[in-house]
């Protein structure tokens, strides 16, 4: 017999977090994130996104054991941002069809209860954070803070009546190939035309760089489709749990006179050092964190902003120019690129004129409620 349980008690709620770590135990490329990560994500009291939000978890238990899981989130901050009126539905996994079933009616249902006509996801929690379902390229391990999910999940999902509502992009960029010609010359052109100032995030005033990237970011992607500027303490909270992986020489800004216009910033792929660790810093975790840190050979860029003022003026050769400049000579061998929306052409065409390859897509699914609101 399936049962859906709301998660009440600190039991429900490891088994909630313990699951995806079962799940996923024999896929060789899944990563296993920090389990108190993925603690503290769903910890109301240290993640500031809950101060704009509400977020149930439920677990699908069959014979006394979790047969999967998943989040009901209503994002108020997006409602509010968009004009929408959707609710979210996030860390899913499921045993088979039937408890993705389940788990997934749960989850309207709450939708259905606060109002809201459409259910999206998988969001985990928000698009500043985790977002998405890999439906193409599984034979490689995903980068730092992308999702990777069985194959089998999109055809849960998709029989449960959701259809996608938008593609997201991951580009690889090998660091060692030569620069297009044309590429260089475009960047010559932009730094001398613009009279540009390129540097690194200067780690010495970490706190205020990180407030002037918040606010560049919210003005690049405020018209981008599902983005919702984060908040001061969202971002610095972010902001401060990478602070200690953070590698200045994977950062660029560029500003004309003071004023910061565009940034490229990229973080180590710590997941290279996490596989083996089941997520877990003791007994043995951490030794092993520190010994493998040495490896980390490539980097997630995760922050591509470029003022709208200057948007036009075709900044990211220059920026990926740079970037590339600053790691030469390093270990860096490999950047990926996400994610990037399907339709944003200012990044998916120069990313791919600049030698990038484009090797896995993640979907974000959506289902209408109208119908069954009406009927509730």
């Amino acid at each position: 017999m399936l049962e859906i349980l709301p998660v009440r008690g600190r039991r429900d709620f490891r088994r909630f977090i313990d699951y995806a770590y079962t799940r996923n135990a024999s896929d060789p490329n899944w990563v296993p994130p920090l389990r108190l990560g993925e603690q503290d994500r769903l910890n109301a009291k240290k993640n500031p996104f809950f101060a704009h939000a509400d977020v149930e978890l439920f677990i699908a238990v069959r014979d006394g054991r979790v047969a999967g899981r998943v989040a009901a989130i209503d994002d108020r901050l997006h409602n509010e941002t968009h004009h929408d009126n959707v609710a979210m539905f996030g860390l899913f996994e499921a045993d088979d069809a039937e408890s993705s079933r389940a788990l997934l009616a749960r989850a309207e249902a709450w939708a259905i209860e606060r109002g809201r006509s459409a259910l999206r996801g998988p969001i985990n929690p928000s698009m500043n954070d985790n977002c998405g379902l890999l439906v193409d390229g599984f034979d490689t391990r995903p980068m730092l803070l992308m999702p990777h999910n069985p194959p089998e999940y999109g055809g849960f999902i998709e029989g449960s009546g959701y259809q996608k509502v938008k593609d997201l992009y991951a580009w690889i960029y090998d660091l060692g190939q030569p620069v297009p010609e044309v590429v260089r010359r475009l960047a010559d052109r932009r730094r001398e035309r613009l009279a540009l100032t390129i540097r690194s995030i200067r780690m010495n005033e970490f706190v205020r760089e990180a407030d002037r990237l918040r606010e560049l970011y919210a003005g690049a992607w405020e018209r981008n489709w599902g983005f919702v500027p984060p908040t001061v303490e969202e971002f610095r909270h972010i902001a401060n749990d990478m602070k200690l992986i953070f590698e200045p020489r994977l950062s660029v800004v560029a500003e004309v006179s003071g004023r910061l216009v565009a940034c490229a910033v990229a973080l180590p792929d710590i997941n290279q050092a996490l596989v083996g660790t089941d997520g877990r810093l003791f007994p043995l975790g951490l030794v092993k964190l520190l010994r493998r840190n040495r490896y980390i050979d490539q980097g997630r860029l995760l922050l591509l902003g470029i003022d709208p003022a200057y948007r036009t003026y075709g900044l990211f050769p220059l920026l990926l120019m740079e970037l590339r400049r600053q790691v030469d000579g390093t270990r860096y061998k490999r950047a990926e690129f996400s994610w990037v929306l399907e339709d944003n052409d200012d990044i998916n065409r120069p990313a791919a004129d600049g030698g990038a390859r484009r090797y896995k897509t993640y979907r974000i699914y959506q289902k209408s409620l109208n119908r069954a609101a009406s009927g509730a």
